[in-house]
């Protein structure tokens, strides 16, 4: 577990496969609330000692997942803690009938973080992605639509797909799918709002967390799209 700042943790999981035999490397957040509660993002395929080391920090109150490929985890978590609160991204909850959620995600942060964690939605043809922005530690929270995994992440034909895609970008980078995703949605909005958040830390899903300039890291991974 790393201990990023004051409230804010990450820990890194198992490779997790996806379409085409492509696998992720993947990551959770760990958010300790005003209450002591602690809030959990894309939460990881859990076991003995990660559920110790959750324990250790507080009572979990919310799973997170942040878009609708994000769930693989889910019914995992919630048996291990039925009080937690399940949020879903739009979509999710069509694509898991199987679980008991409280309520999808929206741009308005749920009473349980507001003025706490901000949030808006980046809707996107692939999935629409939650971004999250922790007031405390200026930590902007993004899953796929940046990434930047090394450049030997893959092999072979995959390797290829994966660099003309940009996503082992040596700079964070938004995948071209997802650039091509954003026709026609709420793009500039959304990004507006992210935009005035004051970002000091960017924690990807699938790359490495940024502490220097991560402001900038995050507007330069927009500018294609944005212009």
């Amino acid at each position: 577990m790393l201990n990023l700042k004051e409230n804010i943790y990450i820990i890194d999981g198992e490779k997790n496969k996806a379409a085409l035999g492509f696998h992720f490397p993947t990551r959770m957040v760990v958010i300790k609330l005003s209450d002591e509660t602690l809030f959990v993002w894309s939460p990881i395929a859990g076991n003995d000692a990660v559920f110790d080391e959750i324990d250790a920090l507080g009572p979990v109150a919310h799973l997170v997942a942040p878009n609708h490929l994000h769930h693989m985890h889910l019914s995992h978590w919630i048996a291990r803690y039925p009080d937690a609160m399940v949020w879903c991204a739009p979509r999710l909850k069509a694509k898991r009938p199987d679980l008991k959620f409280a309520q999808d995600l929206s741009d308005q942060a749920p009473i349980a973080w507001a003025g706490q964690i901000e949030q808006v939605i980046f809707r996107n043809t692939i999935t629409d992605e939650v971004v999250f922005f922790h007031r405390a530690s200026n930590t902007i929270i993004v899953t796929d639509i940046i990434q930047s995994m090394p450049r030997d992440w893959y092999s072979g034909w995959r390797r290829w797909i994966a660099r003309m895609d940009l996503m082992t970008e040596r700079v964070p980078s938004m995948p071209r799918k997802y650039r091509l995703g954003f026709r026609g949605s709420n793009l500039e909005d959304a990004y507006r709002i992210a935009a005035r958040w004051h970002v000091q830390n960017l924690i990807m899903a699938h790359g490495p967390v940024v502490t220097e300039n991560a402001h900038s890291v995050f507007k330069n991974a927009f500018a294609p799209v944005i212009g």
